[in-house]
This record gives structure tokens, C-alpha cells and sequence, in this order.
């Protein structure tokens, strides 16, 4: 919409420009700018800096060349004054205008749309009192040609006050504000100001601003309105005053949540061009007759109510460009109710629910012979002929959304020889192979082509090679398999490949280097592997290369680049610089183990990301003089040796991301000092001694720009004190160091308007600069990390909300009394291991909180019964508190528990039935508390089910209710840890007990992933389950729970019978303690099928008979306790029974041979009763990182109680810990 009325008024307004410097231009007169104007926007120029794909900042900007001349701006050709300053859309950034802009006092135009500006508006372009168009807005726009455009780097703006604003700017004519937050909202704020002070307005346009309604009514005295854009807000009714508006041309009402009748009275606006109501699916209303039809260019009217079926006459749409109409009420007659279209060239439909009409519908549209664009939602072309669309031959665009289409459908498309734009997204029912789509290789004027969510299955097929006008390519989301086609280098006038979560794999084709003219190269989020070409250094033209997130290991040789697997040929061609060039190509001659140092010097390269890949080895130093490269990630490889000095002499590097890989070496913080546009620097979690030079001043007025900087785990021993000089910072990481003292307010006093992320984890605050346990931020705060460092006193809380909070891991003592009202968007919350006494407030409920972790605190008190009962979060975890009574049994089927961990407090009762309605639950953990129930097998259909840990509880009766009437094998399909030891289970094991255990049953094919909630919504990473076992006779608590680890502890109840030979199909089983039960009969020779098993404890039953000597394939078995028992015969004299000492044996008369002193066949006479007691409880607390035997890797504490001192030494321990 603002595209017409912005390109007029800026044509009047430069029209006597252009007249005047023809003029000059003819007699060799050149009109300079005032200087102090120019000096004024060379200083707003240091306001900004430049996108990651934009080569330079504002090149003609240059001191001592005439103003008026530069880019974006314009002059009056009497006076020099600059009248426009336009820098819309050129790739810029910026965090706060420099105030010289507001002594441009002559501007009438200001257009920053789309310039990245973020922050407050300027309270300054009040002084702009002669400005007749302003234009801030965020508006998305896609450029298919150049996919380097900066288009997509939008204004992120807020006005809390919107009179303050305009109540100077009476001239106003133009005011564009799209995606700017407006605070005062309401509509008498915004109308009344309006109305006030730019009563001559006529171009609105507030889209997606935040407004509310509803109108007020003062608008309705701003008489020489000419467009209205409201989109996107909450501010209906549409008050009738509209239709007063006799100048009125374009009015847009889209998403605005309207309900209720549309005025009809609109409708009779002889000069209306546009009118678009669309996506407001409560609006209704009907077509009256159009007296002015015939000035109608277009009209959407898809997603309302409006109704289709009984027209009458409409009028004459004649000069109708733009359609778009819902097909939920669409008929016949009222298509042909808008008589002959002649004029019409885009169309936009949604088919869905007219299956029965689709053949009359595309015959409709068949009839019109200037239809050059055609959009199709939710179609199901399974319902028409293939010619419904090959029909269209003067279509050159089409987009199909969320359709149906069959292979004929798909094969039809190939007939439209004349499109230059296809887009399929949301292609359903595609699943199939073979020449599908090669019929695409007919569209030969094709010149974009995208694809999104498509789950078609099979190779990209060969003869997209024909396209040969094609300017871009993009697939996302698309399951396309196999190697990317060699045939992709016949598209030599292509600008942009982005391939995006495919499952391609295989080599990068060595033709990619024929794509002369491309300028951004994307395969990320893949499979692909093999061999990097080497004639990706022919793409001179290059402005970004992403291949991150894939599997690539980057080698070199012979000049080539190559990755150590794959199977393709090998070519090797050496470059040298060519003298009209802007950069240089460098030849490598080193064999093996360096990322390729030509890439950095391709001539115009700005963006390269290698991240996440299996890159290694060191970076050898490289030409950086003539580079262009503003942004470099190489995150998460393998990449190791010195830090390479050469990114010290990227003079335009702006983002460089080296974190988590192996770099050694001393990096002095300074040395980036020469990189001027630096914003973002992250070095974490490397092997690097990061040295800060606290006395060197220049330090941080040469890094003033830099607003995100992450130096975790560099070996930092200090608050960097060069960062109290900076005004500004989005992200700030220095986690996992050896800082201490005090954490500085300027975090929550200076950055509280730009602080996105902050993490100080790991290091060793003791104590915080606080005025207020309410930390003043009064921007959004996405994560704030305080975690494992020694901090005390209350929990200081955001002003408002974070997204991510973590305090755990330190010494607080309390909370705020009102903290949940700090909890309004707060997706994850721990406070875990402190010491935090008090109750959990009813109010916690009123949160949007997924995560809740208060573990290892003194909590008491009831759990509130909201917490569980309405639980719409993935994880709860209260352990080791002193939480009492029961739990709420009202859980309903919107449960979306995926942890809950209640172990070790104070509840009794029942586990609550309507834990059945937790479909994702995977690890339920109430041992350790005063649960008295019986076993709760109803707890067998959760299909997710992975951990279940009842210890320690009162339970009663017979577990044989696992098995009940599903005799098939339906119950606890997925459970591999269960932990029903320490109650009072009784009665004997059904032969096929530990025949349910279904996924046990089956070898893991690797060493396993950590189980942690899967539904986080990007937070995964950050929670981790544990659990506490017996294992190998100690208590251990895993941190990692792996997903190869498999356990059964049924210890210590009062179970009798036989052990199942069913045990012997557990297969993947690594923990198996059936110890201090009433067990009878002979060990299972079928356990010595169970191969994995790594603990062993049958100690303290009845058994009787031989000790199989099948145990002794056993080869992981690390633990073996068989003791107390009457067990007979000689003990097994190989494999892991050469390792076991007496005390695995003891208490079994009949055992004879080694360990034991006394041989086989030699009466003895018995030992004495009066052994030393085993010590099971022995009080050590070792922290690991390490594997606990041959197939478990992953962190435990383990904890061996001995006696009365054991909490107390486990208090003391953790304490020093931590």
C-alpha cells in the first residue's frame, strides 16, 4: 500500500531536484549540500552498521563529496537543503540514532523502514516539524532476484507515547508505522493525537502496532484521509464514519479479530481502489451492488463469513486486477455474479470443501486470458482432471499451499511453459519415486523455484539441469533423498541455492563451480559428506556459503578441498589472482587437516558459516587484507592449534563465532580492538586463556560496538572491567570461569533496555550490587543464568519476566513473598540446590511455566494441587524437599507432564489414577516417600513411559498385575528403568514377567543419548533427568540418565517363588537386583543371555542348585553378589569369575573351589556366623565424569550411606561441592 503513495510523493517532492540539476548538469553547475548538513549525516552514519551480506557501509557517505549526491538522499535545488533522507532497505543496523540527525531541520521526508533499527523511537524527530512523510515501519519483503538483500533485517521499534510524537509534526501527510509497539494504545489515544495535531493526515498505516480498540470516534475529523492500513490489531468494530471518508482509495482491514457486520456504506466509496478484509473469519457480510465497481482494483475477501450463495448483480468489475476469495461458501453463482474479469492477473483462492465445484471453479478460471498469477490454498486436486491446471498456459506464477496433488497434477505443471515463479508449500500425499516431477524440466523460463514441507519421497531429479533461466532455488523442509543432482550446474544463471532440512546426502557435485553468477550457497541442517569441490573458488561472486549442521570434514590437497569420505572424483586446479579483481584466491599446497585458507579470501565473501560440522585440525594463517568477510562461524567442530592472527586483520569483520571446539593458545582481548565494526565475539568453551589488559583505556573505545560477546570457560579471573564503558549489550556469556566478588549493576542499570541473554554460570559471585531484590530490566530478557556460584540471601528476580531463569547451585536461603507475580513468561524456572525454606504459593499456577525445578532445597508444606492437576507443563521436579500429604487425583487428558519427580519427601496416600491421562509421560520418580498403594500397573498403557521409580514407599501385594490380560505384551512397552525395591511387594513372579519389558529385548546399536524432556521448545539442552539406583552395590544417582541404560531393582521386598526364566530375553539389560527377597528354586541358566549386564545381585533369597556356568559369558559383568544364599557345587572357574572375591559367595555353605580356601570334594567345617557384616552403606561421595563399567558412560555421584553420620557427611560433601 505505501509503496504507491511513497514512490508519488516522493516524485513531487525531488521533481524540482531533477528539473534544477539538469540544469546545472547542462551548464557544468553542480549544487553542493550545506557542510554542516553533510557532517550531520556522516555523524548519523556512525550510527549504523552494516548487514552480515551488505559489502560496505553507505559508500558514498564520504567526507568532502557533495551531500546531495549520496545514496538515500535528496536536496532542494534552490536552497542545498536536504528535503529526503531515505535509507530504507540498504542491510543497516543500528541500536540509537545519533541525535545530528534532528538538526536536519529542512527534512519533509524520512524514510528508515527496514533499516534495523531497534529500541525506543527517537524522542528527537519531534523537532522535524517540517516533515510531510515518516516511515519507520517493519515490513517483510522478498526480493527473488537477489537473495542478498538486506530485506529481511527489520526495525524492532516501541513509542510508549504516541503524542509526544506527532504533537510537532503538523505537517504531516504520511505517517507509516507498521510493527512499531505503540504503549498507549488504546484507540482514544492514538485517534485523539491524530485528530489533534495532523488533522491534514492522509496516509495511516499502523499494521501490527498493538493497537486496541475500540475507534475512537475524534478520527472521524480527518477528512482527507486517502489510505488506512490498520491490519494486524485488535481495534474493531469498523465505525461507520469510514464511509465519510469521500477521498478514501485504500482501506486495509486483514487479521484484526473483526466480528459482526461489515458497514455496507464502504462499499458505495466512489473512489475506493483497494479493499482488503481478509483473514477476519467472524466478519460477515454480503456484495451489495456496486455503483463504482468499475474503479475496484482489489479485493480480498478470503477467511471472512462473508456470504457467497444468493448474490445479486454486483456491478461491473471490469477494471478488478487483484482477487482473493474463501472457498467455504463459494458457488457458482456468485463467481459469475463479477461478470468478465478482463483485467484480472492475480487471483487468490482457497478450495477448501469445494471438492464438488472444482471443475466449474478452474474452468472460471480458464477464462481468464490475462491471468498471470495464481495462489491455491487447500486444494485437493484428487477431485479434478490434471488439465484444470495445465490449461493455464499464461499463468507466471503459481503458489500451491497445503494441497493435495497427485502425480497427474504434478506432471501438468510441467506444461506451463511460460511460469517464471513456482512455490509448492504444505504438499500433502507426495510420498512417491520415480519421474514425479521431471516433468519441471519443461518450465525453461522458470526463475524461481521453492519448495517448503513437502514429504515427497526420492531423488531431486535430473532435469531440473534445463532450467536454465533460474534465478533461485529453494527447498526447505523438503525429505528429497539421495546426492544433489551433478545436472544443477547447467543453471548458470542462478543467484541463490538454499537447500534447508532435507535428507540429502552425499558430495556437494563438483559442477556447483560452473554457477558463475551465484551469490549465496545454503546446505544446512543435512546429511551431506563426501568431498567439498575445489571449484567452489571459481564462485567469484559468492557473498555467503552455509553448510552448517551437516557432516562435512574439511581436508586439502593439491589445491583442492576435500572430506575424508565419499565417493566422487577429485580434481585439482590451481588459481592465481587475476589483477580486476577486488580480493585474491591463495593457493594451499598442505596435504591434510586445515580448513582450506582460499575461502577466506573469495574476492567478495561476507558470510561464511562451516558450524557444526566435523571440521578439524588447526586454521593456518591467511591473506586477510584484501577479505570482505564480515561474518565467520565455525561453532561446534573440532578444530584445534593457535588461534589464527589473520582474524585480527578482517578490517570489515563483524560477527566471528569460533566457540566449542579445541583452539590452545593466549588470545589478548585487545588484539580485537583493530576490527572497528566488531558487534558479536564469541571464543567460549575452548581451550583459550583469554588475557584482558585492565589498564589498557583504548581497549573499550575501540570495541564500543561490540553488544554480544561470549568468553566462557576462557580462564578469566575478573569482571572484564572494559565492559562498564559499553552502553549497550544483547548478549553477554562468561560462564564456566574463576570470577568472583561481586556481580556490577551496570548489567540491570545500563543494560537494562538491550540485555537479551545473560549467563555468569559457573564462577564464584558471592554477592550482588543491589538497591532492590527487583532487578530493574525493563526490556525482554531471554535467559538470566545465575547457576553454580556461591551467591546468598534472597533470590534477586527481573522486573519483567525472563524466559529462562536459573539460580541454581548456590547458597539462597529465601524468595520474594510475591515472586510468581516475576513468573508471567517465564518458560523455565530452577532453583535447585540451595538451601530456600518456605511453602510454594497457589499463585505459581498463574504462570506459563514448562519447567519447574525446586530440587534440593527445604521446601515444605503441601504440593499446590494446581501444579499436577492442571498440568500444561512437560516437567516437575520437587525432589528431596519436605513436601507433605497427598496428591490431587483430578489430572486431566490435557496432561502434559513428561517428568515428574517427587523422590524423597513426605507424601502419602495414593499415586493419583489420573497419571493414566499423561500420554508423554517418561520418567516418574516418587521413591523415598510414604506412598501406601498397590502396584500401579494401570501405569502399563503410557507408551513413553521410560522411567519408573517407586522405591522406598509402602507399597503392597503382587506385581503380577504387570502382566493381568495383556498376555500380548502391551504393557510398559518403553520402560527401562524400574526401581520397585525397599516395600512390601509379595507373592510370586509370573513366568512371563520380564516378558513385557519389550524394550529390553533388543541390542542398542550405540552408546545412547541423554533422556531428557523432548517437548521443551528449545530448551532440551538445558534439563537433564536423574535418578538414584543400587548399582554394583552402591547407591548411585545418575545426573545423565542414557538411553542404553536399563535397570530392575526388586530388592528388598518379600517376593517368593522361582525367578522367570523369561529374565534370559533381556537382552540389553545392564542392572538386574533381586537381592533380600524369599526367592526359591535355581538361578535361570538363560541369564547368561542377558550380555550387557553389568550388575548382578540375587544376595539374601533362597536359591538352591549349582551356580550355572553360563554366567560366565558375562564378559561386562562387573558386579556379582550371590551371597546368602543355598547355593551348592563348585564356583565357576573363568571369564569375569576369575575377578570376584569372597564376599560375592559368602553365606552359601555348599560352594566350594576358589575364592573359597577350601577345594571341591573336602568336607569343611562351617564358617562362623559371626563374619563381619558386609558394609553396603559405606559414606563416600565421588563425582565422576567417567563410565561406571564396560557399556554405562555417563556422570553419577555415587553414594554410599554408612550408619548415622551418613546425611550429615552427604550434607557436608554437597556443601563443598558446591
Amino acid at each position: 500500500m505505501a509503496s504507491i503513495h511513497w514512490a508519488l510523493l516522493l516524485f513531487l517532492v525531488q521533481l524540482p531536484i531533477l528539473a534544477t540539476s539538469r540544469a546545472y548538469n547542462d551548464g557544468n553547475l553542480t549544487l553542493w549540500c550545506h557542510p554542516d548538513q553533510a557532517a550531520a549525516l556522516l555523524q548519523l552514519k556512525q550510527s549504523f552498521s552494516v548487514a552480515a551480506t551488505t559489502a560496505t557501509l553507505l559508500p558514498s557517505w564520504q567526507n568532502r563529496t557533495n551531500c546531495c549526491l549520496w545514496e538515500g538522499i535528496s536536496c532542494d535545488a534552490s536552497s542545498g537543503l536536504v528535503t529526503v533522507l531515505d535509507l530504507s532497505g540498504h542491510g543497516l543496523n543500528s541500536y540509537g540514532l545519533d541525535p545530528a540527525l534532528f538538526s536536519l531541520k529542512s527534512l519533509r521526508c524520512l524514510n528508515f523502514s527496514n533499516s534495523g533499527l531497534d529500541g525506543q523511537i527517537p524522542i528527537g524527530i519531534s523537532k522535524l516539524v517540517n516533515l510531510v512523510s515518516l516511515d519507520l515501519s517493519s515490513r517483510r519483503v522478498s526480493d527473488y532476484d537477489d537473495p542478498t538483500s538486506a530485506a529481511d533485517w527489520f526495525n524492532h521499534l516501541w513509542e510508549p507515547n504516541f503524542e509526544i510524537l506527532v504533537a510537532n509534526l503538523n505537517n504531516l501527510r504520511e505517517l507509516y508505522l507498521d510493527g512499531v509497539e505503540i504503549m498507549s494504545s488504546s484507540g482514544e489515544d492514538w485517534g485523539k493525537a491524530l485528530a489533534k495535531y495532523v488533522p491534514r493526515l492522509q496516509v495511516l498505516s499502523l499494521e501490527g502496532c498493538g493497537l486496541n480498540g475500540p475507534i475512537h470516534h475524534s478520527l472521524s475529523s480527518l477528512h482527507s484521509l486517502v489510505a488506512i492500513n490498520l491490519g494486524s490489531n485488535d481495534v474493531g468494530p469498523i465505525p461507520e464514519f469510514f464511509a465519510d471518508f469521500p477521498n478514501l482509495s485504500e482501506l486495509q482491514l486483514s487479521y484484526m479479530n473483526l466480528q459482526g457486520w461489515f458497514p455496507q456504506r464502504i462499499f458505495q466509496l466512489k473512489n475506493l481502489r483497494v479493499l482488503d478484509l481478509s483473514s477476519n473469519p467472524n466478519l460477515s457480510g454480503h456484495l451489495p451492488n456496486f455503483p463504482h465497481a468499475s474503479s475496484l482494483h482489489t479485493l480480498r475477501l478470503e477467511g471472512t463469513n462473508f456470504s457467497y450463495r444468493n448474490p445479486s448483480s454486483s456491478g461491473d468489475f471490469k477494471m478488478l486486477r487483484e482477487l482473493t476469495l474463501d472457498g467455504i461458501f463459494l458457488s457458482m453463482d456468485f463467481l459469475s455474479s463479477f461478470g468478465v474479469l478482463g483485467s484480472l492477473c492475480q487471483l487468490k483462492v482457497d478450495l477448501r470443501n469445494s471438492q464438488n465445484v472444482l471443475g466449474p471453479i478452474f474452468s472460471w478460471i480458464g477464462d481468464f486470458r490475462n491471468l498471470a498469477s495464481l495462489d491455491i490454498y487447500r486444494c485437493d486436486f484428487s477431485w479434478t482432471t490434471p488439465s484444470s491446471i495445465g490449461n493455464l498456459k499464461a499463468l507466471r506464477s503459481l503458489k500451491m499451499f497445503d494441497c493435495n496433488l497427485p502425480r497427474p497434477i504434478l506432471s501438468e505443471i510441467g506444461n506451463l511453459i511460460n511460469l517464471q515463479n513456482l512455490e509448492i508449500s504444505g504438499m500433502s500425499n507426495c510420498k512417491l519415486h520415480g519421474s514425479v516431477t521431471s516433468s519441471i524440466g519443461n518450465l525453461t523460463n522458470l526463475r524461481s523455484l521453492y519448495m517448503k514441507n513437502c514429504d515427497y519421497c526420492g531423488a531431486i531429479p535430473a532435469a531440473i539441469g534445463y532450467l536454465r533461466n533460474l534465478r533461485r532455488l529453494a527447498i526447505y523442509h523438503c525429505d528429497f533423498t539421495g546426492a544433489l543432482p551433478s545436472a544443477v550446474g547447467n543453471l548458470t544463471n542462478l543467484k541463490s541455492m538454499v537447500i534447508e532440512r532435507s535428507q540429502l546426502s552425499g558430495p556437494i557435485p563438483y559442477a556447483v563451480g560452473q554457477l558463475k553468477e551465484l551469490t549465496q550457497l545454503t546446505i544446512t541442517v543435512g546429511n551431506i559428506s563426501g568431498r567439498i569441490p575445489s571449484s567452489v573458488l571459481n564462485l567469484t561472486k559468492l557473498v555467503g556459503l552455509d553448510l552448517s549442521y551437516n557432516h562435512v570434514t574439511v581436508m586439502t590437497q593439491n589445491n583442492s578441498i576435500r572430506i575424508t569420505h565419499g565417493p566422487t572424483q577429485e580434481r585439482s586446479i590451481v588459481y592465481t589472482p587475476c589483477s580486476n579483481c577486488t580480493g585474491r584466491i591463495i593457493t594451499s599446497t598442505h596435504s591434510t587437516g586445515h580448513i582450506p585458507t582460499p575461502l577466506f579470501a573469495l574476492p567478495k565473501l561476507s558470510y561464511l558459516n562451516l558450524g557444526w560440522n566435523q571440521l578439524y585440525g588447526p586454521i593456518e594463517e591467511f591473506d586477510a587484507l584484501s577479505s570482505c568477510l564480515q561474518l565467520v562461524i565455525l561453532s561446534g567442530n573440532s578444530l584445534a592449534g593457535q588461534f589464527p592472527k589473520s582474524f585480527f586483520q578482517l578490517a570489515e569483520l563483524v560477527r566471528l563465532e569460533i566457540n566449542l571446539n579445541n583452539f590452545v593458545d593466549s588470545v589478548d582481548l585487545s588484539s580485537f580492538g583493530r576490527l572497528r565494526k566488531l558487534t558479536g565475539l564469541d571464543l567460549s568453551h575452548n581451550k583459550l586463556s583469554v588475557m584482558i589488559d585492565e589498564g589498557n583505556n583504548s581497549l573499550y573505545t575501540s570495541l564500543f560496538g561490540l553488544d554480544e560477546l561470549g568468553l566462557a570457560c576462557c580462564n578469566i579471573t575478573k569482571f572484564p572491567s572494559f565492559l562498564t564503558h559499553l552502553d549497550r549489550m544483547v548478549y553477554l556469556d562468561l560462564s564456566c570461569n574463576k570470577i568472583a566478588g561481586d556481580i556490577p549493576k551496570l548489567i540491570w542499570e545500563r543494560w537494562n533496555n538491550s540485555l537479551l541473554q545473560l549467563n555468569l554460570s559457573h564462577n564464584m559471585f558471592t554477592s550482588m550490587q543491589l538497591t532492590s531484590y527487583v532487578l530493574p530490566f525493563s526490556g525482554y530478557l531471554e535467559v538470566f543464568d545465575l547457576s553454580s556460584n556461591r551467591l546468598r540471601g534472597q533470590i534477586p528476580m527481573p522486573d519483567l519476566s525472563s524466559e529462562y531463569l536459573d539460580y541454581s547451585h548456590n547458597f539462597f536461603s529465601s524468595v520474594l513473598p510475591n515472586f510468581t507475580l516475576y513468573l508471567s513468561h517465564t518458560n523455565y524456572l530452577s532453583m535447585s540446590n540451595n538451601s530456600i525454606n518456605g511453602y510454594i504459593p497457589e499463585t505459581v499456577c498463574h504462570s506459563m511455566l514448562d519447567v519447574l525445578d525446586l530440587s534440593y532445597n527445604n521446601f515444605s508444606g503441601p504440593i499446590p494441587s494446581c501444579l499436577i492437576e492442571n498440568a500444561q507443563r512437560s516437567v516437575l521436579n520437587l525432589r528431596e524437599n519436605h513436601f507433605e500429604g497427598t496428591l490431587p487425583s483430578n489430572i486431566t487428558s490435557e496432561c502434559t507432564f513428561q517428568t515428574i519427580d517427587l523422590h524423597d519427601n513426605k507424601i502419602e496416600g495414593q499415586i493419583p489414577r489420573g497419571l493414566s491421562n499423561c500420554s508423554y509421560l517418561e520418567v516418574l520418580d516418587i521413591g523415598n516417600n510414604r506412598i501406601v498403594d498397590t502396584f500401579p500397573s494401570w501405569l502399563g498403557e503410557l507408551s513413553n513411559l521410560y522411567v519408573l521409580i517407586l522405591r522406598s514407599n509402602q507399597f503392597y501385594g503382587s506385581i503380577d498385575d504387570v502382566i493381568g490380560n495383556h498376555q500380548s505384551g502391551g504393557l510398559f512397552p518403553s520402560l527401562q528403568i524400574i526401581d520397585l525395591s525397599l516395600n512390601n511387594f509379595s507373592g510370586n513372579l509370573n513366568s512371563e514377567w520380564f516378558g513385557q519389558l519389550k524394550s529390553m529385548m533388543g541390542k542398542f546399536n550405540s552408546s545412547g543419548d541423554i533422556v531428557r524432556a523432548t517437548n521443551l521448545e528449545g530448551m532440551a539442552e538445558y534439563y537433564q533427568d536423574s535418578t538414584e539406583l543400587t548399582y554394583k552395590g552402591s547407591d548411585v544417582t545418575f545426573t545423565r540418565i542414557l538411553t542404553t541404560l536399563t535397570a530392575i531393582d526388586l530388592s528388598n521386598n518379600r517376593l517368593e517363588g522361582t525367578i522367570p526364566e523369561s529374565v534370559g530375553r533381556l537382552v540389553s539389560l545392564r542392572v538386574l537386583n533381586m537381592s533380600h527377597n524369599a526367592f526359591t528354586g535355581k538361578i535361570p541358566t538363560q541369564l547368561g543371555g542377558v550380555t550387557d549386564l553389568e550388575s548382578l545381585d540375587l544376595s539374601c533369597n533362597q536359591l538352591s542348585g549349582e551356580i550355572p556356568q553360563e554366567l560366565t559369558n558375562l564378559n561386562f559383568l562387573a558386579t556379582l553378589n550371590l551371597s546368602d544364599n543355598r547355593l551348592v557345587g563348585k564356583i565357576p572357574q573363568s571369564g569375569q569369575f576369575l575377578t570376584f572375591d569372597i564376599n560375592s559367595f559368602e553365606g552359601n555353605l555348599g560352594l566350594c573351589g576358589p575364592p573359597f580356601s577350601n577345594p571341591c570334594g573336602v568336607s569343611l567345617a562351617p564358617p562362623s556366623m559371626a563374619r563381619v557384616e558386609k558394609s553396603s552403606d559405606v559414606d563416600v561421595i565421588l563425582f565422576l565424569f567417567a563410565g561406571l563399567g564396560f557399556g554405562v558412560g555417563f556422570a553419577a555421584a555415587i553414594l554410599m550411606r554408612w550408619g548415622r553420620i551418613g546425611k550429615w557427611f552427604v550434607k557436608s560433601a554437597r556443601a563443598l561441592w558446591t
